[in-house]
């Protein structure tokens, strides 16, 4: 079985008993204060309370308090021009058959159904009890609700991935799942560091190990088989410092030493492909900083390519 938004179908069908919920708006919350977002369409968060089903409160508060749903939506407020209004609603209420995060084919709504954060923050329960945790990770970090907020932004900017590429007509050489896994490492990566990318590779992890062995839907979805998403997220976080992160990811086996190469390259051409996308909508207000990325983007990835131009035959002979 297919799932519509991103995440395996293993996850969707846990999901799927507790979406009958009452109906309702509740509170709102908003991704950027008054006033204060670009000239255009503007993103904004609302949690629907009275659509909130009691078993599902726990996990919603615990995103509410992180604000990873708020702050993502700043930086995209703070920097580019969208051309549409986004709103991203927090909610039971859901279209039919919509039982994990998704976002509508204009890229106007994302829906974040609350049993779906709660299917999340079970999984890492399981986790934090059976998996040792990661060096990178402090011990602060490694409980549930921790890695479900921090899972849950790495995911919310996959979904924004999505709207930006629907709303501003991105080109997109590839399938548009690996575009939004792509700009959800750009985006945490570069906003906020590690720790999304970790708590997102220990839930996919989890995932992976719930469905089992690979079947023909799995193998022809739209969607990259889930323990290969664990490895190329980890492979962008690698590749963004390796000075930092080559011991911990990879000398550890959590990166295979065979992919770890290629991984400073990938980032690179990530990074740039992304900034550069992203040029031509800049707030003005955010241009000159942007424009600054951008280029410092582009003569990273030149440098990296000419790096791995250099090794690569003898990469060749060694796999």
């Amino acid at each position: 079985m297919l799932s519509a938004g991103g995440y395996p179908a293993v996850l969707r069908r846990a999901c799927a008993g507790a979406l009958l919920l009452a109906l309702g708006l509740g509170a709102v919350s908003c991704g950027a204060d008054a006033g204060a977002a670009a000239a255009g369409g503007e993103v904004t968060v609302v949690y629907e309370d009275d659509a909130i089903a009691p078993q599902d409160r726990h996990a919603v508060d615990v995103v509410r308090r992180s604000r990873v749903l708020e702050q993502t939506a700043d930086w995209v407020n703070e920097a580019l021009v969208l051309p549409h209004d986004l709103v991203v609603k927090v909610t039971g209420r859901v279209p039919p058959g919509v039982t994990d995060a998704v976002t509508q084919p204009d890229g106007r709504t994302i829906f974040v159904p609350a049993a779906f954060l709660t299917e999340i923050e079970k999984a890492l329960g399981n986790v934090v009890r059976t998996v040792k945790r990661p060096a990178l990770l402090p011990a602060d970090q490694f409980d549930a609700d921790a890695l479900t907020a921090q899972s849950t932004r790495f995911v919310f900017g996959h979904e924004m991935g999505h709207a930006l590429l629907r709303q501003l007509m991105l080109a997109n050489l590839g399938l548009e799942e690996d575009a939004a896994d792509g700009y959800a490492s750009f985006s945490t990566i570069n906003q906020v560091g590690a720790a999304p990318t970790l708590a997102a590779a220990l839930l996919f992890d989890e995932i992976a190990r719930r469905e089992g062995r690979l079947t023909l839907e799995g193998l022809s979805s739209d969607h990259p088989v889930t323990q290969q998403r664990v490895f190329t997220f980890l492979c962008y976080l690698e590749g963004s410092d390796p000075e930092k992160f080559h011991a911990p990811l990879v000398a550890t086996g959590y990166l295979p030493r065979t992919r770890a190469p290629l991984c400073p390259q990938s980032w690179a051409m990530l990074d740039h492909g992304w900034w550069t996308q992203l040029q031509p909508h800049f707030s003005e207000g955010f241009k000159s900083r942007g424009d600054r990325e951008q280029k410092e983007a582009r003569e990273h990835l030149i440098a990296e390519t000419e790096a791995l131009g250099k090794q690569i035959d003898e990469l060749r002979r060694t796999q």
